[in-house]
Order: structure tokens, then C-alpha cells, then sequence
């Protein structure tokens, strides 16, 4: 696949999931949801355009915007990050968002990929960075791109999430149908 073909294919994913992310967003706030780490969000907004924006310079001035020489020991990651994510994302069902958001009374997800580890989704993105960046050869955009990610992860989106998980023990009531 060249190169702007597979960006046109992650765009188009990433636009789909922030149109579910809005109206799981909707949903969860008309059942009394509060939303944690709102600051920060921008952050990943930047991290994926410029994990974009890197893969299309760096990818189109490795190979000319072909697949990298072993090109399919990478896709093959990505392609296994797509999946965990949308297994966790089919998991989660209405509760799945990009935003950190808590349900009075909802309980904590424990089926699909939640039952061995918090946080599949993260662990997709982790592997879809560099994977697909190596997919093209842009080993620069992987290395960055790996490292900004693991950094906001880490020091930012990781502890606010860990505090709005511990918070489903602060509601008790259930929500309204």
C-alpha cells in the first residue's frame, strides 16, 4: 500500500473514532459523568499529527513513499494493533472515549482484553507508532514518536486515568435509565 494511502486509512480511522468518542462522550456526561485530565487532551491531538506529519515527510523521503524493505514483519504489529484497539474499543462498548470520563455508579470494565491488563488500548497505540512508521522506513518518526508517547503516557495521561479508575469506589449511586 503506499504511503498515502495507508495515512489516508488512519486519518479516516481516527475521524471515525473521535465522531464515536463525541457521542460516547454525550451519552456518559447526560448520565452525570465527570471528566478528568481535560488539559492535557491537546497533547494528543499534537503527539498524532505530528506522528502523522512525520511519517508522511520522513516515509516519502526514505522510500519514496513505498513500503521499507521488510516492510511486513511492521505491518503486521500495526495490523495487531488495530485489533487489540478495536477490542478494546467493542469492550468498553458506550464507555469507550478518547477523553477520561467516570459514570456515577458504572461499573469498572473487566471483560475483553480488561480482563488481563487496565489499559489495551494504550498498549495498541504504543505498538501503532512505530509499527506503522517502520512500516515506511521512518525510523526517526518511530523513535519520537515512541518516546513523546511513553512521556505523556507516563507522567500525564497514566496517573489522571489510575485517579479517575479509583474514583468508581467514590460513586456508589447507579445512574438513572
Amino acid at each position: 500500500m503506499p504511503l498515502f494511502a495507508f495515512l489516508g486509512v488512519i486519518i479516516a480511522q481516527r475521524l471515525l473514532e473521535l465522531r464515536l468518542a463525541e457521542r460516547n462522550r454525550r451519552a456518559a456526561l447526560a448520565k452525570g459523568a465527570r471528566e478528568y485530565g481535560r488539559g492535557h487532551y491537546p497533547l494528543f491531538f499534537l503527539l498524532h499529527a505530528g506522528w502523522l506529519f512525520g511519517l508522511a515527510v520522513e516515509g516519502r523521503r526514505a522510500n519514496g513513499g513505498r513500503p521499507a524493505r521488510g516492510w511486513p514483519a511492521p505491518f503486521a504489529v500495526w495490523l495487531g494493533a488495530q485489533g487489540l484497539r478495536y477490542w478494546a474499543i467493542a469492550s468498553l462498548r458506550g464507555q469507550w472515549n478518547t477523553r477520561i470520563l467516570i459514570i456515577p455508579g458504572a461499573e469498572r470494565v473487566r471483560r475483553g482484553p480488561y480482563r488481563w491488563f487496565s489499559h489495551p488500548n494504550y498498549a495498541a497505540v504504543a505498538l501503532e507508532l512505530p509499527a506503522a512508521a517502520l512500516t515506511f522506513g521512518a525510523w526517526r518518526t518511530a523513535v519520537l514518536s515512541s518516546l513523546l508517547n511513553a512521556l505523556v503516557l507516563g507522567l500525564v495521561r497514566l496517573p489522571d486515568e489510575e485517579r479517575a479508575l479509583r474514583a468508581y469506589a467514590r460513586f456508589p449511586e447507579r445512574p438513572a435509565n
